[in-house]
């Protein structure tokens, strides 16, 4: 397999916030946290990461802070830059290459609610700007978009360094139809819930929300089913069940924030609007679970 994919472990980063601006201290010290934890790579200014509402600013400089902390590592940066507008994701894009990234995750087009067509002219553009991996990101449920099966492998197929998908539609059955249509694209899970039934199936990745919390775990889980041991991975991913369900009980990244800041991981716990805190109700199912984790610290 080419040394420049990305796959294993990853951690879909929080950005944290101190008095309304990024803190770009806590920021490190995370990342340093995922290596420390054994995270094949980092990934900021995703969705997880609250991309939508930093300024391009903020975005770049969150880029350059996981770049300098992976730099002395084995761990990899896969930098969020996507856009409903094709010029902006491959300013992103370039801007990602320029400054160290081993590769992108370009999430689809929101809101303008391209045709495939239109999809498959986005992700061209963006794909012949630079030179390094690019993995394409499909979240229907967030974005109102969605990346049919037939595009992606037109995709893989045209386009040399785009070698694979984050898929988060949460369908096990796009996911097999996937790969039984292409077996040498990547495939990997952006969706905790069943991280372990398409890793199973030939995903060669998980891309976490979970992992923010639980790096350790997460990185334990991927490494198994990667290595065929599924029995033992199932069984973590049984164990990660009740964390990964009360995670998305409100928007991401709503309750994984509230987890970090419960587990001391974050020292303030700060949203851009409208994102808010999230329900008192909410709030105590999630200190209640976490109580059945061991949640490593810096």
């Amino acid at each position: 397999m080419n040394e420049n994919i990305i796959i294993g472990a990853m951690t879909a980063l929080i950005t944290p916030f101190k008095n309304g601006k990024l803190d770009e201290q806590t920021y490190y010290k995370l990342i340093k946290r995922q290596i420390k934890n054994g995270i094949n790579a980092v990934v900021p200014v995703g969705t997880t990461g609250e991309s939508a509402t930093l300024t391009h600013e903020e975005h770049r400089i969150c880029i350059e802070i996981a770049v300098d902390a992976c730099k002395d590592s084995n761990v990899k940066v896969l930098a969020g830059a996507g856009s409903n507008a094709t010029h902006e994701a491959v300013g992103l894009a370039k801007f990602a290459r320029d400054n160290g990234a081993d590769g992108i995750l370009s999430v689809t087009p929101y809101y303008n609610k391209p045709t495939q067509e239109g999809l498959y002219l986005h992700y061209k553009e963006i794909a012949k700007s630079v030179d390094i991996p690019v993995c394409l990101y499909n979240v229907p449920g967030r974005t109102g978009c969605d990346l049919h099966t037939e595009t992606i492998i037109r995709l893989f197929r045209d386009c040399d360094n785009i070698y694979g998908v984050k898929e988060a539609s949460g369908s096990i059955d796009k996911c097999v139809d996937l790969l039984a249509h292409e077996s040498k694209i990547i495939l990997l899970s952006g969706e905790d819930a069943i991280n372990y039934p398409i890793l199973s199936n030939g995903g060669k990745g998980v891309i976490s929300v979970t992992s923010n919390l639980l790096p350790d775990m997460i990185s334990k889980l991927t490494h198994l089913a990667l290595n065929e041991k599924f029995n033992e991975a199932k069984k973590i991913n049984d164990e990660l069940y009740n964390i990964n369900k009360i995670l998305f009980c409100e928007s991401n990244p709503i309750p994984i924030k509230a987890a970090m800041y419960v587990a001391g991981l974050i020292p303030t716990l700060e949203y851009r609007l409208p994102l808010c805190k999230p329900s008192d109700c909410n709030l105590t199912k999630i200190e209640t679970i976490m109580k059945n984790y061991n949640i490593e610290g810096f």
